[in-house]
């Protein structure tokens, strides 16, 4: 079971000594595939040998690989798993010397299904991969179907496809997603990841969750929860990532959560959980206190846009603008580092205005970090079937596709226009001042996770300036190996690659030591000022009447004052209704 990763923009692998993000799906699939060896799917006299690789974190070597499968004398499924669109191109790659080696492969994951669930019929890089002789796998491995998968490699009777997206499985009792700890060391921060639920009520046109899991929710009990993270925390694994889409949708958010706080409060586990949620979560009543009661640290929040006629053209309507304050306010008050993604490139956008709407949220959210995308018609997409029906141009490397790269136009900017635009938001957002004003604003809560939140800055910072690369996609030493260059770009001297992959490493380090010492200065000032515990600036001051009247938020935009507009009829109704209830019955 190989997870791949991607190509950065001279054709290497992005891998790393320590990798940010473990692969969820990997996890699952190694899960999954352990319950298929306990119960001898294979017949009691076949010996079934597992191997996992996250090549985010690990590199892949295709012909030891191979040398280990001959030595070994048996046969072998190459598993290409969770593969992404911009993941394609390098699995295809990886993928060649398997198959020339006679050796069966299945690629899965979100773009074969994302393909497949939207577009009537298959692109050009799939049918590729189709007349190399690999196997597709569409739609999720739960409920018995990675056996017949693994039943058919044996005989050798591998189909070309198998598609299941029609019929999404149950997950209440199946297998937990479960690396061993050799696997989990290599992320940086001992970091496991678990779903406990899939699929979203939502329609965000941007977004392949719904077209690929589904918008009918599927969960995972209190059980198989408990069960997750005892095997986790039996290999010495104390930090997770849910990596629900929503958690705040789960319909068993609060028993899921009251047997995190059993397990932390009575037990004494020392666990802890970054979640994703949107931003009604806080209406939800308990939801945020008994989240950070149960260990939730970190939590990421679908933020997207501050402009509300950007969300309505992306049909997310459930963002409401005039809740974020108050929303992210609570997260910050009970001690969550608050996270948010920022799409760029909406209709309504432009240089100006993305760097308008970033200069308020520094001034009146208040935001810890903040990462930012390029507005991307992902396969499986309802944004990329419209441009695909429609013969919209977008770029034919899936490569790209990484939310990080323009691979699209915009009606408004031009391609150079909106690259600029994404190199300013990050920019403008991190500057050393700004960085201070967020732990100055941790420093004067009692809960405030100081130290977390300046490495997390730091993270962030250092991968969008230094690193070239997505924070997401960032983690600790860069590695490159010469040989593993994308196919179709020439092999580097090595009196070339390797004198300035020396050199790009010694800068880099220079760079991390003085940003790093640079943090540590501001963290100690933070703490010493004489004003921490009374300190306050407008993203942490409280609701007050009066804001809706003095915030950029509510009046920079036209959709603001609609927004705003909405609030107060809603606020009017309310008070009217409740001053109707007190004149029938004054008691």
């Amino acid at each position: 079971m190989v997870k791949p990763t991607h190509y950065d923009d001279d054709g290497y692998p992005i891998q790393w000594l320590r990798s940010a993000i473990p692969s969820n799906t990997l996890a699952c699939l190694n899960g999954l595939a352990e319950d298929v060896q306990r119960r001898q799917v294979l017949g009691p006299g076949v010996e079934i040998r597992l191997h996992s690789y996250d090549e985010t974190n690990r590199r892949v070597r295709p012909s030891r690989i191979i040398r280990m499968i001959r030595k070994a004398g048996g046969r072998a499924l190459i598993g290409l798993v969770g593969v992404q669109s911009n993941q394609f191109p390098r699995a295809l790659d990886l993928a060649r010397p398997f198959l020339a080696a006679g050796l069966p492969v299945c690629i899965g994951g979100f773009h074969v299904s994302g393909c497949i669930a939207m577009l009537p019929e298959l692109p050009a890089n799939i049918r590729q991969a189709q007349a190399m002789g690999i196997a597709l796998f569409a739609g999720e491995a739960e409920d018995g179907r990675l056996d017949e998968v693994m039943r058919d490699a044996w005989q050798g009777k591998l189909k070309p496809i198998y598609n299941h997206m029609a019929d999404l499985p149950s997950l209440e009792g199946e297998p937990a997603p479960f690396l061993p700890w050799q696997h989990v060391r290599r992320t940086f921060g001992m970091l496991s990841s678990i779903d406990l639920g899939r699929g979203c009520p939502y329609q965000c046109s941007f977004c392949t969750i719904i077209n690929v899991q589904g918008r009918k929710s599927r969960f995972r009990s209190p059980d198989d929860l408990e069960k997750i993270v005892r095997q986790n925390y039996a290999e010495g694994i104390r930090r997770f990532f849910i990596t629900d889409d929503n958690f705040a949708r789960n319909r068993l958010w609060e028993p899921l959560l009251d047997r995190l706080i059993a397990l932390r409060v009575g037990e004494g586990l020392n666990i802890g959980f970054t979640i994703q949620v949107d931003t009604l979560c806080h209406r939800i009543p308990n939801f945020i206190e008994k989240a950070t009661r149960a260990g939730v640290r970190r939590v990421f929040i679908g933020l997207e846009n501050i402009n509300p006629d950007n969300l309505m053209a992306a049909k997310k309507r459930q963002n409401k603008i005039t809740e974020y304050r108050a929303m992210l306010q609570k997260w910050q008050e009970h001690g969550a580092i608050t996270w948010a993604g920022y799409i760029l490139g909406f209709p309504g956008d432009t240089k100006e205005t993305i760097r308008r709407d970033v200069e308020i949220i520094k001034r009146e959210l208040p935001l810890d970090i903040l990462e930012f995308f390029f507005l991307t018609p992902l396969p499986g997409s309802e944004d990329h079937k419209v441009a695909w029906q429609n013969g919209v141009w977008m770029d034919a490397d899936m490569n790209k596709y990484d939310l990080s790269h323009r691979v699209s136009h915009h009606p408004k900017m031009s391609d150079g226009e909106w690259e600029e635009a994404y190199r300013i938001a990050w920019e403008t957002y991190y500057t050393p001042e700004h960085m201070q004003t967020i732990l100055r604003r941790k420093a004067a809560m009692r809960r405030g996770p100081m130290s977390a939140t300046l490495w997390s800055l730091l993270w962030f910072c250092l991968a969008a300036k230094y690193e070239g690369v997505h924070p997401l996609e960032a983690g600790a030493i860069r590695l490159k190996f010469r040989r593993d260059r994308r196919s179709g770009l020439p092999l580097e001297n090595p009196l070339v690659f390797y004198p300035r992959y020396l050199g790009e490493s010694l800068v880099k380090g220079w760079r991390y030591l003085r940003m790093i010492h640079s943090g540590i200065t501001m963290l100690k000032k933070a703490k010493n000022a004489p004003d921490r515990w009374t300190y306050s600036d407008l993203a942490i001051t409280p609701q007050q009447p009066k804001e809706f009247e003095a915030l950029d938020l509510y009046h920079a935009t036209s959709g603001g004052e609609a927004a705003l507009a909405r609030k107060r009829r809603d606020a009017a109704i309310i008070a009217g209704a409740a001053s109707a209830v007190r004149a029938l019955d004054p008691a």
